[in-house]
């Protein structure tokens, strides 16, 4: 299978995901972990890859989004962002109220 429809079908196969360095318990950069953090905080259920040891999907996942960093969270199949912007939803309320609708289906 090509790794962009990999890559589509992750993304689109839960209803949030999130494109780290390491892993929701060992993550293997600041910027990742505060997001799994975030996510942690707002009660979230989520899929997660790691880049690191999946290295097809970190040289394409860029191109794929057109976002040039790590982590990527994607809700609903759409890229949400990387840390500071899911940072700023967190602050603010929006990231608790996105994946709550996400996962409500």
């Amino acid at each position: 299978m090509d790794i962009m429809e990999t890559i589509k079908q992750q993304v689109e196969g839960a209803p949030v995901v999130l494109y780290m360095k390491g892993t929701p318990q060992f993550p293997m950069c600041g910027f990742s972990a505060r997001v799994v953090q975030a996510l942690k905080q707002v009660g979230a259920q989520y899929d997660s890859y790691n880049v690191l040891e999946q290295p097809e999907i970190r040289a394409n996942l860029p191109k794929y989004a057109d976002w040039p960093t790590f982590p990527q969270l994607y809700i609903q199949g759409e890229l949400v962002g990387g840390c500071d912007i899911v940072m700023a939803m967190y602050e603010n309320g929006e990231l608790e109220s996105m994946t709550k609708a996400a996962l409500a289906g």
